[in-house]
């Protein structure tokens, strides 16, 4: 059975750091892209950040350029996302996803989802 299990989101004041992971385990997915998407209350699932296979090519949203990095270790199943500067407009529930068959930045295309993990940012 494929699990992706995020950790690490928590309650964090404006301007703190938080590194996110999200552990894969049943299947390697060293040969897809994964994905962070977030969701705040009452708003769609919005497109965080993306890593392909390798690592060789990441893209962000606009909200989050230069401030998010997106890495993984292959060797760990795990991908991350370290978030720095954090806004309290950052507050929202982060997944990571794995596995899209077209689309890098819809979140309908990913096959595998983790639960989530609660960021919240004060300010």
């Amino acid at each position: 059975q494929v699990q992706l299990v995020e950790s690490g989101g928590g309650l964090v004041q404006a301007g703190d750091s938080l590194r996110l992971s999200c552990a894969a385990s049943g299947r390697t997915f060293s040969k897809d892209p994964v994905a962070w998407f977030r969701q705040a209350p009452g708003k769609e699932r919005e497109f965080v950040a993306v890593i392909t296979w390798g690592g060789g090519n990441t893209y962000y949203a606009n909200s989050v350029k230069g401030r998010f990095t997106i890495y993984r270790d292959d060797a760990e199943n795990t991908v991350y996302l370290q978030m720095n500067r954090l806004k309290p407009e950052d507050t929202a529930v982060y997944y990571c996803a794995a596995d899209p068959s077209d689309n890098y930045y819809l979140s309908s295309d990913y096959k595998y989802w983790g639960q989530g993990t609660q960021v919240t940012v004060s300010s």
